[in-house]
């Protein structure tokens, strides 16, 4: 199976929006749920880090998939394409740190 794109990703994610409706709702909606996503993806590598417990990689692979998803709609509902914004960001980092960062 080839690999997706930002920009594939972003529209296949979109099919199943719809919570947020349209507008200042949609993004704000999405932008809580990109931060409770990203707190529990946090949790588990604390409770990976902290108490040792047991993490798979699937199961941190799905939690990575929900904040994905949530970022897809944050651009989404922000008129932004997801391509777009990785592009802008590597290139911040080039300019940033040209011989990359240590």
């Amino acid at each position: 199976m080839p690999e997706l794109t930002m920009n594939e990703y972003q529209n296949l994610a979109e099919r199943t929006s719809g919570a947020g409706q349209q507008g200042e709702r949609r993004q704000i909606i999405a932008a809580l749920g990109l931060a409770g996503e990203a707190g529990e993806f946090a949790n588990m590598v604390k409770k990976l880090t902290a108490h040792g417990h047991e993490i798979s990689q699937t199961d941190l692979a799905d939690e990575l998939g929900d904040v994905l998803w949530y970022l897809a709609e944050a651009a989404s509902a922000s008129g932004l394409n997801l391509g777009d914004v990785a592009q802008q960001n590597v290139e911040k980092l080039r300019s940033r740190y040209p011989q990359g960062f240590s």
